[in-house]
């Protein structure tokens, strides 16, 4: 059977894998992407997503627009890693597609609603929608079979020393979600970092000379930009796929279940993802935490996925 999904994102160049991944992938039915605003503003994800599937010819997929703002702070983008765009880099053209007139909240619920139970979410950005949606209809939650999301770290942060981007952009809202009581895989940095785009994988989706495959090479020769500035990676984390691929293969990544709790408050850790790694506080162990990848594997996966492109 295939893992009936709902992607919610911010797009933003890994997103954008993620979604070519989601989309055709054959263990993957997906049954819609949402957008929220994070990596640029919610006008731009939405905009970008839209790109990206009119380009791969991705259709019958609803695309709904999200939360414009985190819970309760104001928004705050990641323009110097993603540009002004959301997705800078490789011209692009216009969209063909149009978003449906449905809020991506609305849709979420509607989706989860009228489901058997069996819609993992997907969320790769700040976790607004998926926190709006639990507190606008609590109903939703018993049908969420599971959700697989990119966030967060055990250890260092790269947005702020202690958190990673997707929980800081809305912390409130990560801890809704973390503590919604549902069954939660966490892809955080400690796994994405090691799904680095190498020259090795560049030349694999460019030897093949299809569009798509060419189209992800040039969003990740932008990316691998802005990591080094930024950060000194010699070659850029791809983290977004990580959090499809570990619901496609559950054993693609190395984890274990911890109690994971969101800093809303600190002084200097507001986002970090508090994972009790050994235990220490005695409370419940309700996230899959990974902290390993099957690398090999992942870009297997994802690059023998994006060649089944025309």
């Amino acid at each position: 059977m295939k893992h009936k999904i709902i992607l919610d994102c911010d797009p933003g160049h890994d997103d954008a894998i993620a979604i070519l991944l989601a989309a055709h992938h054959p263990a993957i039915e997906l049954l819609a992407i949402t957008t929220v605003a994070g990596n640029q503003s919610v006008t731009k994800t939405t905009s970008n997503a839209l790109k990206v599937c009119s380009l791969a010819g991705i259709r019958g997929v609803p695309i709904a627009m999200g939360m414009d703002r985190p819970l309760l702070r104001p928004a705050r983008y990641a323009a110097d890693i993603h540009g002004e765009s959301g997705l800078d880099g490789p011209h692009i053209p216009a969209p063909t597609l149009e978003p449906v007139a449905q809020h991506g909240v609305d849709l979420i619920i509607e989706l989860l609603l009228n489901s058997a139970g069996d819609i993992t979410l997907v969320p790769t950005g700040p976790l607004t929608n998926i926190a709006t949606a639990i507190r606008r209809e609590p109903q939703i939650l018993p049908k969420i079979k599971a959700i697989s999301l990119m966030g967060g770290a055990i250890g260092l942060g790269n947005t702020t020393p202690s958190a990673e981007f997707n929980i800081w952009a809305d912390p409130e809202a990560a801890a809704i979600v973390f503590g919604c009581g549902r069954p939660i895989t966490m892809v955080p940095l400690e796994v994405t970092h090691q799904a680095l785009a190498t020259k090795e994988v560049l030349h694999r989706l460019r030897e093949a000379r299809r569009t798509v495959a060419t189209f992800a090479a040039d969003l990740l020769v932008f990316f691998a930009e802005t990591y080094h500035k930024v950060f000194g990676f010699v070659d850029p984390p791809v983290h977004d796929p990580c959090a499809v691929a570990a619901l496609i293969e559950p054993e693609i990544i190395q984890a274990r279940m911890m109690h994971v709790a969101v800093e809303t408050t600190g002084e200097w850790t507001v986002g970090r993802t508090v994972c009790d790694v050994y235990g220490k506080l005695g409370n419940e162990s309700q996230v899959r935490v990974g902290y390993g990848l099957n690398v090999p594997r992942f870009w297997d996966m994802l690059i023998e996925t994006l060649l089944t492109y025309d």
